[in-house]
């Protein structure tokens, strides 16, 4: 492991935009012995041309003609939510009571994984091939001898199990006594013969090979972790570039319904994958239920039924806006982006809202017809719309086109924001007054068959009564 970690962390070291490299490997993090995690620290981004996911994609085929050892490497993320250490970014689980049928899904399962074009770096963290030594006591030969299954398990416990036998206090501090044989002799076999138990009908020492029977071409699960009291096996994997999260997680779906797996064997994405599931089934929910709040908000301000419609009718092009600038800027629809999406919906319903509450204002008090309103209200209400349009989106522009630590966080957000402000600009300036008239008079047609209904409800009222 030392061997391999040096040479892996020479390959690393010669790319020019690394800064620092650090390792640690062993039981203390944590993992099995056989595991390690490095910790790669990046050059400033005014001192590197290339992004942490760049970097990555360049080193990997390097580390890749190292024999013996597979480095996985994954970016930094700004935003992790429930992610465990893994091997990679993403997580995909599975759990089963039954370890081999765990083991064998598991194994299936990554095998199929690492055909897909979305994804790379495919792995597990179950090692169900770890070579095992398998003792079994031979009770006819230690009943012969009187010795118990105690005394054998006793036996191998002081010689491999690091067993705490006793403590040393000293004036400034307390050490731990450990009894076991000597490091050399415990990756093999022929320390069974140097092992010696008493024998209580002789008294005479019989070796340990004479009483248990050992087979080393066992092999097993090097750990089971485990995950709501059940066996689990965690997949992870990367993205390929280029690719979305909601990609990966529709091919990984598809391929677990592929292979068969049984419903003994229970599939789920945790971490970050999770929350994007979790994220794009009650997203629609949110956003519904924002624009029902706003209606009814906007319904009980004019107290009308239809022109909160009026308003409510700039927000698709602010979202189409959006997205057309996401894509434009080659970026996914991530969190960032989302929140940008949602903050469009109180920045641009302010245009509806400064054109429709002058209007119906100029119906109500001088009278005027939802022509003549409307187009007052254009005219009045033109530059204070685009002063206010402006400010948000010159403020979005730093977000937009910044660079340096942390931009990739905030590109997103000035992406959204501008995007949708620019094309809700141009399109809700002749659009709202056109909405407007198409639904004044939808709203006249609908009082005027209330009032042709009022005066026949009121002659069926009378004709009964006489």
């Amino acid at each position: 492991m030392r061997r391999l970690h040096l040479e892996l962390t020479r390959i690393i070291e010669r790319d020019p935009y690394v800064a620092t490299v650090g390792s640690v490997f062993g039981s203390n993090i944590g993992s099995t012995s056989n595991t390690g995690r490095f910790f790669i620290g990046l050059k400033p981004h005014d001192q590197r041309e290339a992004s942490a996911i760049q970097i990555v994609n360049r080193l990997r085929p390097q580390l890749a003609k190292v024999e013996g050892v597979v480095l996985y490497l994954q970016p930094a993320q700004d935003i992790t939510v429930g992610g465990r250490i893994a091997r990679a970014a993403f997580q995909y689980t599975l759990q089963d009571s039954n370890v081999a049928e765990l083991a064998e899904w598991s194994k299936k399962m990554l095998d199929k994984m690492r055909t897909l074009p979305q994804i790379v770096d495919a792995a597990s963290d179950l090692l169900s091939n770890a070579p095992q030594l398998k003792i079994s006591i031979n009770r006819d030969q230690a009943s012969r001898f009187g010795i118990s299954a105690q005394a054998i398990d006793d036996t191998l416990n002081d010689a491999y199990g690091q067993r705490q036998i006793t403590q040393y206090f000293t004036q400034l501090n307390t050490y731990w006594i450990i009894l076991e044989i000597l490091p050399e002799l415990q990756s093999s076999l022929e320390s069974l013969d140097r092992l010696y138990v008493k024998s209580p009908l002789t008294g005479a020492a019989v070796p340990l090979s004479a009483v248990v029977d050992a087979d080393s071409y066992k092999v097993g699960p090097l750990s089971i972790n485990h995950q709501g009291q059940f066996p689990a096996s965690t997949l992870s994997f990367n993205l390929r570039a280029g690719v979305a999260l909601g990609e990966a997680v529709d091919a990984i779906t598809g391929a677990a319904r592929d292979i068969g797996m049984p419903n003994s064997v229970i599939g789920t994405f945790q971490g970050n994958a999770q929350a994007f599931q979790s994220s794009l089934s009650s997203e629609p929910a949110l956003v519904a239920a924002a624009l029902v709040v706003v209606y009814i908000i906007l319904g009980m301000l004019y107290e009308s039924f239809i022109h909160p419609l009026t308003i409510l009718s700039t927000l698709p092009s602010a979202g189409i806006g959006a997205l057309l600038a996401l894509n434009l800027g080659h970026m996914d629809l991530s969190v960032i982006g989302i929140i940008g999406i949602i903050l469009l919906i109180g920045i641009v319903k302010k245009n509806g809202i400064m054109l429709v509450d002058f209007a119906i204002v100029a119906e109500r008090e001088r009278n005027l017809s939802p022509v003549v309103a409307i187009r007052e209200a254009c005219l009045l209400r033109f530059r204070p719309i685009l002063m206010t349009t402006a400010a948000a989106l010159l403020a979005g522009l730093p977000m937009m086109f910044g660079h340096g630590t942390g931009s990739e966080m905030r590109r997103p957000l000035g992406y959204s924001m501008v995007g949708g402000l620019a094309l809700s600009q141009l399109l809700t300036l002749y659009t709202t007054p056109v909405v407007y008239l198409y639904l004044a008079r939808l709203q006249a047609w609908m009082q005027r068959g209330t009032q042709r209904r009022a005066p026949r409800a009121e002659a069926a009222s009378a004709i009964a009564a006489e």
